[in-house]
């Protein structure tokens, strides 16, 4: 099937660097970012678009613009606009275009971005009302009954919009029926329970959607885990194990966090390290 993939930015934050890069001194990780007089970090909430011959389909919406101002201070977001309509815009096409929204996990900046921009008094409402709407299970399970540590991470407005929707599909499997054999689903647990990373085949190997597994080129290094993280130990386990396999396939991974680097190759150094290497600051039109 020919595809064609193009990166697409959404609403940008700014948050907390020692929560972003978890356990690792400031001054290991300020060599990859700096702090602002907040020691905040800048982070894209980027999307990845896939326009095949009958559908577009579209991995994740980023944070979007519907938090109250005081709550879009709080967490950095950096637009009071929706910046991913605008992005949408820009090719031609409405969030109405869209056929398929697959979301790797219900953090709010994942899938803020399915809601409209806030408006004083008014509550917000789900786009993308011809799209059917792809989670996992598990993932979808968490954002009901979350754990008090992560409570915060989820808008429960959403999950009674998606099923008002009647266009949810919630995956258990390596495969969804609504995206078809064609894509792969993979799963980590140590981010959130459930989180789902889509696979997409290229010409040029695979291209994996790493979502909070793999959030930035930074995190590549094995060892860097987010202050976020449920189950750091785990989640270095699993990027070991994904890492190493996209490696031996001359993979790539597409990251949503990543301010400068949209996609990169996965590869590995002298001593045997994974590193991010060829780095693309966006997709164009790409022809998968």
């Amino acid at each position: 099937m020919k595809r064609t993939l193009t990166s697409l930015a959404g609403n940008s934050q700014k948050l907390d660097g020692g929560a972003m890069f978890g356990n690792a001194p400031k001054a290991l990780w300020e060599r990859w970012a700096q702090a602002d007089d907040r020691n905040r970090i800048d982070l894209a909430c980027r999307c990845l678009l896939i326009e095949e011959p009958e559908r577009r389909v579209l991995l994740e919406t980023g944070i979007g613009a519907f938090f109250e101002p005081k709550l879009a201070d709080r967490y950095g977001v950096q637009e009071s606009e929706h910046v991913l309509l605008e992005s949408l815009a820009k090719l031609g096409l409405r969030h109405k275009d869209i056929d398929v929204v697959v979301l790797s996990h219900l953090h709010f900046d994942h899938a803020g971005g399915l809601l409209s921009a806030h408006q004083a008094g008014k509550e917000p409402e789900l786009l993308f009302p011809n799209a059917h709407f792809v989670v996992g299970e598990l993932a979808w399970q968490r954002a009901l009954a979350p754990h008090t540590r992560d409570r915060a991470s989820f808008i429960p407005r959403i999950q009674e919009l998606l099923l008002e929707s009647g266009r949810l599909e919630r995956v258990s499997g390596e495969r969804s029926e609504t995206l078809g054999a064609d894509y792969r689903l993979h799963r980590s647990e140590g981010h959130t329970p459930g989180l789902m990373l889509t696979e997409v085949s290229t010409a040029e190997g695979p291209l994996l959607f790493a979502a909070d597994l793999i959030p930035g080129t930074p995190w590549v290094h094995t060892a860097i885990t987010m202050g976020y993280d449920r189950f750091p130990e785990r989640l270095i386990e699993e990027k070991q194990a994904l890492l190493s396999d996209l490696h031996a396939r001359r993979g790539r991974l597409f990251f949503t966090h990543d301010p400068k680097v949209a996609v990169a190759t996965v590869s590995q150094d002298s001593r045997g390290r994974f590193v991010p290497s060829d780095p693309l600051p966006h997709l164009e039109r790409l022809q998968a």
